[in-house]
This record gives structure tokens, C-alpha cells and sequence, in this order.
């Protein structure tokens, strides 16, 4: 129920906001047919010949044939008649159908792989292999699982994979997890313990090099694309751990047990061994190693697999074609669970109500005398849990505004890296396994980000407080 009451609370507040402005705005009219045909990047067309609109110095500054951006908004002199237009910052309702099924089908040959790796490695015990050695840890915070489930196994599976940033990879280990898990809940249409726990930590998006982040930071010209490594890092690694924090408090669960900190203390020296190796490293050799070592851990995957299948005489084609099939059935499956809530994320975005939110915080931050030059990256955080190529595209739009290196630009990059994207992770892994009561999933989920969020802030002031 969670789930729905947001659901339509998106959808009605973002038409809400869209109406307001349509009735009170004269740059708002064809934010309807924007919000419904309209397409990003589109040119928006706000006002003709608006020298009102402009500040006296750009009218002074705007000569014919020049364009000029201000707020947002672009200022174009055509023949002396002033033109206001921006760019639309996401597709609308039509677009986002097509986008969410075109998703779905990307996802195809991923979960087709990935799958039937999995039930080959199934077939030859690598998965009880996995739960056996992770067990002593995950029977304290899933203490509902029975030992050395093949969940466990999986679950491991898909925390590697985000670990190293292997997001494709991720999603099918991921959902082979919620499918395992699902075979042990007693109440199919309701999220159990286990599944919410395991959604929660796999949200919080630990990932130890964010490959793409640094890969855009270079690409926009970042003096060192590389200074956002160790924020990145430690802002996921807490809101890693306010997940399970958040969760064990919720379900009960002892988090102070020795087993448990025990665990989290040799995963904490692991993490602060790789960060101090990965920050000798060149910001050329950072790609170079992070790409080995994530793209060398897929080609292991499938070495240990086939390998321990040929030991154990199993009959690995056929293992791979059955698991295959499961996964082209589920990548299907989760179409309309997709489709759902990308448009009720594209009529927030088109509508304007992030922007009201956004500059609601500015104008609060202002009028207490506070610092603002973080709410110019904000604007990330607020997207990525509802989209992760929204949010990456914020990024890279504020490190074209503001710069690079600016402290906006760097800000929206720990922000870029320190969670998931919360919306569509429910959407996919409740999707695959038919659960429409996710409980309190979400305000969990939601409250990890924010923890993310506020860690990413403080890191940033930390770490690049000099930066205008």
C-alpha cells in the first residue's frame, strides 16, 4: 500500500503543479503537451519577443544571432524579437512508455546470460558453496533464511557485482535473489523480512570505484577526475551501513552481535586497503586496473562455473538454456511494474516540481544567512532515486553550468555515487517477484538516501570547502 499512495501521490502533484502553472504562468502554456508528447531535449519555446523578461544586462549584452543562459533559461535575439526557451529535461508520458519497455528488453540478454550461469552454477553446488562461506554472517542479519540457502549464495552474487560497479551484472544476481527468497516467503504478496533487508542494502549502492563518474569527470575536463574517488567511497560505504542500521533496528535484529561487527570490521580494512592502493594509482591507471579487475571478475565468474560443472558431470548447455529461458520470462515480467512508475517519474520532472522544490530550498538556505553553493548540486540526489540516467544526466549538467570543478560540479558527482536508484530497484525486484506490499521498504530505503545524501554534503565541504 506504501507503494501505491506514493505512486499516486506523484501523479497527482504533478498535475496538480502543471495546472497552477498553466492558469498563472504565460511561459507554462503548452506544459500539458509537453508533459504528454514532448521529448528531452526538445526546444521548449517559453516567450516571443520578451525583452521584459530579460535583466537589463543582457539585454545590453544580446546581440542579434547570440544566445545567453541565465537561471535555467535561454535567451535567444532573433532579428531583434527576444526569444526565452530551454531545453525539456525529460521525456514525457509517451516517450517514458517506450523507454520503459525498451529497458525491459535491453535487459533481455543480460538476465538470459546471467541466469543461466546461474542455474548451471546451481547444478553444480557453487551456490551452497557461497552461502556456506557467508553464512556465519548473513544468519545474523537474515536470521528468517534457512542455513546455507541457495538466497545467500545469490545475494553474494549481486553485492559483488554493485561492489565493482557491475550494474548489469547486478540486476540478474539480484533478482535470482528475490526469486530464492520468495520460495521461502509465507505470504507471496506481501515483502518479508529477508527481501526487504536484502532491497535496502543493495539500494544503499555500495561500489568501490565509480568507474563512470570518473569516466565523466574527464570527459568535462576535471583537472583531477579522480579528487572524488574517496568521498564516493565513504559516502556509500555509511549509507551502506545506516541500511542495515535502519533495518535490524526495525526487524529486531541485534547489529551489535560479534559475528556482525566482526564482519563489518574486516569489510571496512578490505575497503581501506583497496581505497589506499586505488589513490597511488594515476587517474589513467585508475581505469585501467578498476576495468580489469570488474571486467576480469565476470570472466572468473565463468571460468569457476563451467569449470566445477564439467567436475561435477553436469549437463552444462541444457542447465544454461532452462536458466536462460527464466530469465528472458522475467525481463518481461517487469515491464509493467516499469512502465508504471517512469511516467509517474517523467510527469514530476516535466511538470516542474522539482524545480519549485529546489528552489523552495535555495530560497529557505538564503533567508537563515547559510551557505547555498550546495543546493546547486542537489538536483542529483533528488533525481537518483527515482532514475539513474536522469540523475547521471543532472550530473553532467551541472558540471557544464558550473564547471567541473566547481563545488556544484563535484558535489553532484559524490552525490551521483553515494545510493541507487531507490524507485526503480522496487519497481524491478518486487516486479520479478509479483510483490505489491512492500511495507516499509521504501521509507527505509528513502532514509538510507538521505543519510547518503547528508554524509555527501558534509565530504564535500570537507574535502573541497576552498572551491567557490
Amino acid at each position: 500500500m506504501a507503494l501505491s499512495r506514493i505512486w499516486s501521490a506523484f501523479i497527482i502533484i504533478a498535475i496538480a503543479v502543471a495546472a497552477f502553472k498553466i492558469l498563472f504562468f504565460a511561459d507554462s502554456k503548452s506544459i500539458f503537451t509537453n508533459m504528454v508528447t514532448g521529448k528531452s531535449g526538445d526546444t521548449v519555446v517559453l516567450v516571443k519577443n520578451s525583452n521584459h523578461l530579460l535583466p537589463n544586462q543582457l539585454n545590453d549584452s544580446l546581440l542579434p544571432g547570440k544566445k545567453i543562459t541565465n537561471n535555467g533559461y535561454t535567451y535567444y535575439n532573433n532579428n531583434g524579437n527576444i526569444i526565452k526557451f530551454k531545453l525539456q529535461a525529460a521525456d514525457g508520458i509517451i516517450e517514458t512508455c517506450q523507454t520503459a519497455v525498451t529497458l525491459s528488453l535491453r535487459l533481455i540478454g543480460f538476465m538470459a546470460l546471467f541466469m543461466g550461469l546461474m542455474a548451471i552454477a546451481e547444478s553444480a553446488g557453487g551456490i551452497r558453496f557461497l552461502s556456506r562461506i557467508i553464512g556465519p554472517f548473513f544468519s545474523k542479519i537474515f536470521p528468517e533464511i534457512p542455513k546455507h540457502h541457495p538466497s545467500m549464495g545469490h545475494m553474494v552474487m549481486n553485492f559483488s557485482a554493485n561492489l565493482l560497479g557491475l550494474d548489469n551484472a547486478a540486476t540478474p544476481f539480484g533478482i535470482k535473489a528475490m526469486e530464492s527468497l520468495q520460495e521461502i516467503n509465507p505470504n507471496k504478496n506481501t515483502a518479508s523480512n529477508p527481501q526487504i533487508m536484502f532491497l535496502c542494502l543493495h539500494a544503499s549502492g555500495l561500489t568501490l570505484i565509480p568507474v563512470s563518474i570518473i569516466a565523466l569527470r574527464a570527459a568535462a575536463g576535471a583537472a583531477n577526475p579522480m579528487d572524488i574517488f574517496l568521498p564516493c567511497m565513504i559516502a556509500t560505504f555509511v549509507a551502506t551501513i545506516a541500511a542495515m542500521f535502519i533495518v535490524s533496528i526495525k526487524q529486531k535484529i541485534n547489529i551489535f552481535q560479534p559475528v556482525i561487527m566482526g564482519w563489518i570490521a574486516g569489510i571496512s580494512a578490505i575497503i581501506a586497503a583497496l581505497v589506499v592502493y586505488i589513490k597511488s594509482l594515476s587517474p589513467e591507471n585508475v581505469q585501467i586496473v578498476s576495468g580489469n579487475i570488474s571486467s576480469g571478475l565476470i570472466l572468473l565468474i565463468f571460468l569457476l562455473i563451467i569449470v566445477a560443472a564439467l567436475v561435477k558431470k553436469v549437463d552444462v548447455f541444457s542447465s544454461f538454456v532452462a536458466g536462460a529461458k527464466g530469465g528472458f520470462e522475467t525481463a518481461v515480467k517487469i515491464i509493467p511494474y516499469l512502465v508504471g512508475m517512469l511516467v509517474a517519474i517523467s510527469l514530476l520532472r516535466t511538470s516542474g516540481s522539482f524545480d519549485i522544490v529546489i528552489n523552495a530550498l535555495k530560497n529557505l538556505v538564503s533567508y537563515f544567512g547559510s551557505d547555498t553553493r550546495w543546493i546547486d548540486g542537489i538536483p542529483t540526489a533528488l533525481i537518483k532515486p527515482f532514475s539513474g540516467g536522469g540523475a547521471r544526466g543532472m550530473m553532467v549538467d551541472t558540471m557544464n553550468t558550473f564547471g567541473p570543478d566547481s563545488f556544484a560540479g563535484i558535489l553532484s558527482c559524490i552525490l551521483q555515487g553515494s545510493s541507487d536508484t531507490t524507485f526503480y530497484v522496487i519497481a524491478v525486484y518486487f516486479g520479478a517477484v509479483s510483490v505489491s506490499n512492500t511495507r516499509y521498504t521504501v521509507g527505509a530505503m528513502l532514509l538510507a538516501d538521505l543519510v547518503g545524501i547528508i554524509t555527501s554534503i558534509l565530504l564535500a565541504y570537507l574535502f573541497f570547502s576552498q572551491i567557490a
